[in-house]
């Protein structure tokens, strides 16, 4: 690992780190230690860092801010992408907003709706990047990325760049092509409508009042843990199976939001892993439905 890391630093691609804790960057604050952390200072870099990763036989992930992840206790053997604050530029071109991959995909829809433009107030309570937006087709309140996004620029795992549409992302529910064509979002153009600046702000205003009582956003947490089945809410199914306050370890089914798994403080990735299985199986022998975790696990078990 230390040839790789030296070929890493001559190569001047950014901020090269060994055993780096995942947890710290994690919303679950969860994860043990990546073997190489690497922060590129550009996408020249970000695609040198690919190249040499590929050219080693190195595994590697791209990650975000964090959310919708679990990163196991034992971390990743391999290299950890991370994008830093050269993918965070944001620039508004009338109705079209560029917006680096980086970037809160939060903050980037305070941003649209101070700008009159209406089409991201659904993101104001999602706790990701715009990448991870793209990739996921992050979405609430019936809306989601899809619907709005004119093209994303992606860097295959291949090294290639590519430029994709929203017929060439291929969205479905919670999916994309990049869930089995492996790539980096690097930049993201949202095609908005103009509209009323105190109607943006009162739904937003209304879609953050509505997460304060309705979610564990004062505890560590990853989001939804399970995908909505067809015909039925994962929440609801949870509930009625009644899970809400069911714990393993340090975590535990929110009673807040049956669909959300809190870490109390002291949770490890085996904790969720293992409460994820009971609440599937259980649900199950109850209902007959299978539950898809939404979030994404990672690491050496």
């Amino acid at each position: 690992m230390q040839e790789l890391v030296s070929e890493l630093q001559a190569a001047e691609v950014g901020e090269v780190l060994l055993n780096e804790s995942m947890a710290p960057y994690t919303t679950w604050k969860i994860g043990g230690p990546a073997d190489v952390t690497v922060v590129p200072s550009s996408k020249e870099k970000l695609a040198e860092t690919v190249r040499i990763l590929n050219s080693r036989g190195v595994p590697w992930f791209l990650l975000g801010r964090g959310s919708n992840l679990l990163v196991t206790d034992k971390g990743f053997r391999g290299a950890v992408i991370r994008l830093g604050s050269a993918f965070e530029q944001v620039r508004f071109e009338g109705n079209l907003v560029y917006s680096g991959a980086a970037y809160s995909f939060i903050k980037l829809s305070v941003l649209a709706g101070k700008e009159g433009l209406t089409g991201l107030e659904f993101a104001g309570g999602i706790p990701g990047s715009v990448g991870g937006a793209v990739y996921m087709n992050a979405g609430a309140h019936g809306a989601d990325v899809s619907r709005i996004i004119k093209q994303a620029e992606v860097l295959l795992g291949s090294g290639d760049w590519l430029t994709l549409d929203a017929a060439g992302l291929e969205y479905a529910y919670r999916h994309s092509k990049l869930h089995h064509t492996p790539g980096i979002v690097t930049e993201a153009v949202f095609e908005l409508q103009y509209g009323d600046r105190k109607e943006i702000a009162a739904a937003m205003a209304a879609y953050k009042d509505r997460r304060l009582r309705t979610q564990p956003l004062q505890l560590p947490c990853a989001g939804s843990t399970f995908r909505n089945p067809p015909g039925h809410f994962a929440a609801k199914l949870i509930e009625e199976a009644g899970l809400k306050g069911k714990g393993i370890g340090g975590a535990e089914v929110s009673e807040q939001h049956a669909n959300f798994i809190i870490n109390t403080g002291h949770a490890t990735a085996e904790d969720v892993l293992a409460l994820i299985v009971h609440i599937q199986t259980t649900v199950k022998d109850r209902f007959g439905v299978d539950l898809v975790p939404e979030v994404m696990t990672v690491g050496e078990r």
